[in-house]
C-alpha cells in the first residue's frame, strides 16, 4: 500500500514538467501579428472580406504610388476603384470594419513604379501634410477613401532613392504630439542590410513596426534547400542595428507572389520561427499579398497551427496624455505572451503544490 502511494506521489512531477513543457510550447510557437498588403488585385475581395477572416493585425493598402517633386499624390487601387472618379470612398465601410476587429489599416507608399520620390524637406512636409488631412486626422473636401481616418502610414520605397524620407518620417510622427493622435509608422525594407533606399529613415527610431522582405533577395533569405542560415544571419543584423517598435518576417504569401524565398507553413513554423522568437524585437509575419494568401491559404494554414493572439487595441492621443515617439508600446506583444505563460505556469504550481499536501495529508 506504502509503495502505491508513493508511486501515485512519484507521477506528480513528471505530470507537472509535462504540463509546463507544453505550456512553453505552445506559447513559443505563436506566429504573432499578421500583416498583408491589400489593394493591388482586384481579385483579392473587399477590404473589409480580408478583416473578418480575422487572420491579420494589421492591412496595408496599397499603394500610394505617385507623390512628391510638386505633383499631386495619386492613390492606386488597381482593380478596386478610381479615387480620380470619387469610387473609393465606399472603401471608409470596409476601414471602420477593420478597426472595429482591432486591426490597424495603413496606407503604403510607394511600390514596385518608378512614379515617387522626394526632392527637398518642403517636399517631405507637404506630402506630410497632405496625408493627414486626406487619410488620417485632418481634413479635406477630396478625401480619396472618405471619411475614416486610417491608423498609420508605410513605406514600402524601393525606388533605390533614399533622401528625405526620414525627414517624412519626423513629420509624420509629429501628430503624436502636435496633433494629439498616434500616427504608427510601419516600413518595409529589403533584407540585404542597410536597405538601399530606407535606411536613413530607420535610423530615425520612428517607426513602430519593420516588415522586412526576406524574398527575391537570395543572399538574405531562405534558400528553399532547407537552410535557414542565410535568413537568421540577416535576421539578427536587423533586429540588432534597428530601432523599432517590433520586427517581422516578410514573406511571399503563394510561390507566385514572388521569385524566390517562398517558404511553406510547415516549414516556417517548425524551422523558421523556432530561429527568430529569441528576439525581443520579433513581431510576426508579413505577408505580399491578399490575393495571393486567398488563394494560396497561407495565413490560414499557419494560423491554424498557431492561433494568432488578439489584436492590440487601437489608440487616441490626447493632448493630456500624449505618447512618447516609439518606445511605448515596445515590446507589448511579447509581455502579453510572456505574462500568459507566467501566469499559467503559477496556476499550475499552485494546483501541483494544494495535490501534493492532500495526499501527503492523506498518508499520514
Amino acid at each position: 500500500m506504502e509503495a502505491k502511494k508513493t508511486s501515485s506521489l512519484g507521477h506528480l512531477p513528471l505530470l507537472f514538467l509535462l504540463t509546463l513543457a507544453s505550456l512553453s510550447a505552445s506559447a513559443s510557437a505563436s506566429v504573432g501579428g499578421i500583416a498583408i498588403y491589400w489593394g493591388q488585385d482586384g481579385r483579392e475581395g473587399s477590404l473589409a472580406a480580408a478583416c473578418t477572416t480575422k487572420n491579420y493585425a494589421y492591412v496595408n493598402i496599397a499603394f500610394l504610388s505617385v507623390f512628391g517633386n510638386g505633383t499631386t499624390p495619386i492613390l492606386n487601387l488597381a482593380g478596386h476603384c478610381d479615387p480620380s472618379a470619387g469610387t473609393c470612398t465606399n472603401v471608409s465601410a470596409d476601414v471602420r470594419t477593420c478597426q472595429s476587429l482591432g486591426v490597424k489599416v495603413m496606407l503604403s507608399l510607394g511600390g514596385g513604379g518608378s512614379g515617387y520620390s522626394l526632392t527637398s524637406t518642403a517636399d517631405a512636409r507637404s506630402l506630410a501634410d497632405y496625408i493627414w488631412n486626406n487619410y488620417l486626422g485632418g481634413s479635406s473636401s477630396n478625401r480619396p477613401l472618405g471619411a475614416a481616418v486610417l491608423d498609420g502610414v508605410d513605406f514600402d520605397i524601393v525606388s533605390g532613392v533614399s533622401a528625405h524620407y526620414d525627414e517624412l518620417a519626423r513629420f509624420l510622427s509629429a501628430a503624436n504630439s502636435t496633433r494629439g493622435r498616434k500616427v504608427y509608422l510601419s516600413a518595409a525594407p529589403q533584407c540585404v542590410y542597410p536597405d538601399a533606399s530606407l535606411g536613413p529613415a530607420l535610423t530615425t527610431g520612428l517607426f513602430d513596426y519593420v516588415w522586412v522582405q526576406f524574398f527575391n533577395n537570395p543572399p538574405c533569405e531562405y534558400d528553399g534547400s532547407g537552410s535557414v542560415s542565410n535568413l537568421v544571419k540577416s535576421w539578427k543584423q536587423w533586429t540588432t542595428s534597428v530601432r523599432a517598435g517590433k520586427i517581422f518576417v516578410g514573406l511571399p504569401a503563394s510561390t507566385a507572389a514572388a521569385g524566390s524565398g517562398y517558404i511553406q507553413p510547415a516549414t516556417l513554423t517548425s524551422q523558421v520561427l523556432p530561429a527568430v522568437k529569441g528576439s525581443p524585437m520579433y513581431g510576426g509575419i508579413m505577408l505580399w499579398n491578399r490575393y495571393q494568401d486567398l488563394i494560396n491559404g497561407y495565413s490560414s494554414a499557419v494560423n491554424k497551427v498557431n492561433p494568432p493572439p488578439p489584436p492590440p487595441p487601437r489608440q487616441t492621443v490626447n493632448q493630456s496624455q500624449v505618447l512618447p515617439k516609439n518606445g511605448s508600446k515596445k515590446g507589448h506583444g511579447s509581455a502579453a505572451i510572456a505574462g500568459g505563460v507566467v501566469g499559467g505556469a503559477v496556476a499550475i504550481t499552485l494546483v501541483f503544490l494544494a495535490l501534493l499536501f492532500a495526499l501527503k495529508k492523506k498518508n499520514n
